[in-house]
């Protein structure tokens, strides 16, 4: 029998099919001779306590150039399916975290309930805020503060002398701020972000070797893929991130990059994160990214990895036992 595999993503026809991560999932579970399904967080249900899901037949090509095909996917009519007969659910919806992201997970988790393996664990994606997640580990990160006191963020501003504050539930580099002790704009930013004292942010020490690039680690089950994408901010802007205008650079992990994951590696095996993406700026973790994590298709241009497929080898195992 095939494995049947759902992912739950944003709309499949509007993706970026060069770089997009899932597609690289989705091309290596077909490989495997998967029985592939689509559904977007709208198309889940729950009917008389039971999981379901208004599911669409996927097909996708990777070759679909060379196979002079019009289109890199196929999506069969929809049909209403319990979500206890697919084997493994992939959750693969870009943030915002918002209730609706919140409510699909607890629909999730009743399938997992039932015997679906999800990845990643519903109750986790609730729970480890990127951001958040990450000050669990605060032997790994440079100084860090969450609070929403306007006035404690502005001591801790002075104290580091340089800092970057940003919203907890940002992406891609959307609401990022460098403040420098004596800034004129301090105040208004901190307005802004913690929407005048009444929502917590993250403030934390400027790590100067940002110019470097800010590196995406990627992590199976806790094993950490022996290489990296370093996105490295353009000239005169102090964020890395691909959306926001810098460039990827892939390299091989150091050993203080092996260090950081062999120090997340066990909490992320027991909360059931089974793809996860660090990121590193010199010698800090800044975030956990366990919602959606990429870059998975830079890397592999550059080092033929194969990490989509290592994943579904590490799926198969979990479903072996």
């Amino acid at each position: 029998m095939a494995i049947k595999l759902l992912i739950v993503m944003d709309d499949i026809r509007y993706i970026n099919i060069k770089k997009d991560s899932s597609i690289a999932m989705l091309w290596a579970a077909a490989k495997r001779g998967y029985e592939l399904y689509y559904a977007e967080q709208n198309d889940l249900f729950i009917r008389d306590g039971k999981a379901y899901g208004q599911l669409k037949p996927l097909q996708v090509f990777e070759n679909y150039r060379q196979q002079r095909q019009q289109q890199w996917q196929q999506l069969g009519e929809p049909i209403d399916i319990p979500l206890s007969e697919m084997n493994v659910i992939l959750m693969r919806k870009d943030p915002p975290f918002d209730m609706r992201f919140i409510y699909s997970t607890y629909i999730l988790e009743r399938a997992e309930s039932e015997g679906v393996l999800v990845v990643n664990k519903p109750q986790s994606l609730r729970d480890c805020n990127e951001k958040l997640f990450a000050t669990l580990f605060p032997h790994c990160m440079t100084p860090t503060l969450v609070t929403s006191d306007m006035a404690r963020i502005r001591a801790f501003i002075t104290e580091q002398g340089d800092a970057i504050v940003k919203p907890l539930d940002g992406m891609g580099g959307t609401g990022i701020f460098r403040l420098q002790q004596g800034s004129f704009n301090i105040g208004a930013t901190l307005e802004t972000l913690t929407q005048n004292g009444t929502l917590p942010i993250m403030a934390q020490r400027y790590i100067p070797e940002i110019s470097k690039g800010d590196k995406r680690i990627l992590l199976i089950d806790g094993e950490p893929i022996p290489f990296c994408l370093a996105r490295v901010p353009p000239t005169g802007e102090t964020r890395g991130n691909l959306a926001a205008g810098g460039s990827g650079e892939p390299r091989l992990l150091t050993p203080r990059d092996y260090w950081l994951a062999a120090q997340v590696a066990p909490e992320l095996k027991k909360r059931g994160l089974i793809f996860v993406g660090l990121d590193v700026i010199g010698d800090y973790i800044t975030e956990i990214n366990v919602t959606s994590p990429t870059c998975l298709r830079e890397i592999d241009a550059q080092f033929n990895y194969g990490i989509a497929d290592r994943l579904m080898s590490v799926i198969e195992q979990k479903l072996a036992h």
